[in-house]
């Protein structure tokens, strides 16, 4: 064999072995890639009244999605609402009233809603009702000190509905911006009586009793949940929603004290 056959041989040789390291090198890096699971987010807004219910829904959720993660932004669902329809980076909206995912779907921020749940308002005392509270025509004493929510928002638009229904004239001493912020008041014993809804005084614990009247069954408020266009994990966003709307999702909800929309 002459001496140019067998450096091109060589070379031929050489050539194929580094190929072939290269080769190795990709596909362990490959392998390496494909172990670990990169990690996406979703941001849920949801109603103040949705906090222990989402929590555990979210922990769910991702225990069935690896890699995902959910974080939350619980608040007032008018407040949610407005950050919406001006560009806030959120992936799903769970309000507490049809009226606040309308002004989301006005402006063509969310896909179409889906009702998921429904809620109903009770009178929530402190432990004990030092205030002796009886009724709904209680929270019109001005004796008495109370906390009913904002009208703009969900529990106090429900609110307006029922003292209409009963034909009485509030007499609050504080009007707050979400419900959660209406149920501290009962729970520190800054207030003798709120008007809430009946999954927040479930939340409530030990610390709070519920009183239950019978106008609330003229606000019944149904939850609406969307996922937002525009987000930026739109198959994450979807899977929430259909987790929420599945029976696992519904099995604690019912729990927390949720009804039927």
């Amino acid at each position: 064999m002459s001496r140019v056959t067998t450096r091109r041989s060589t070379l031929i040789v050489a050539t194929a072995a580094v190929s072939l390291l290269l080769a190795a090198c990709g596909n362990a890096a490959g392998d390496s890639g494909g172990a670990s699971t990169s990690e996406s987010t979703i941001t849920v807004a949801a109603a103040a009244s949705l906090t222990e219910a989402f929590t555990q829904i979210g922990k769910e959720f991702e225990a069935t999605k690896p890699g995902t993660k959910v974080m939350f932004n619980f608040g007032s669902s008018a407040t949610l609402a407005a950050q919406i329809a001006e560009g806030a980076p959120l992936d799903v909206f769970a309000a507490a009233s049809p009226a606040t995912m309308k002004t989301v779907t006005d402006v063509g921020a969310a896909e179409p809603p889906r009702d998921f749940v429904s809620n109903t308002l009770e009178i929530a005392v402190p432990k004990g009702n030092p205030g002796k509270i009886a009724s709904l025509r209680d929270i019109a004493d001005k004796s008495k000190k109370i906390a009913i929510c904002a009208p703009q928002v969900p529990c106090g638009a429900a609110a307006v509905k029922v003292f209409a229904a009963a034909k009485i004239t509030p007499a609050p001493d504080t009007l707050e911006q979400d419900v959660k912020a209406a149920l501290q008041k009962v729970s520190s014993d800054e207030v003798d009586a709120a008007l809430v809804y009946k999954t927040d005084v479930i939340a409530g614990g030990e610390k709070v009793a519920g009183i239950e009247f019978p106008e609330a069954k003229q606000a019944v408020n149904v939850y609406p949940i969307a996922a937002i266009k525009g987000s930026a994990n739109p198959a994450a966003a979807q899977q929430f929603v259909d987790h929420v709307l599945s029976s696992d999702g519904q099995a604690v909800l019912a729990k927390a004290g949720f009804a039927k929309p």
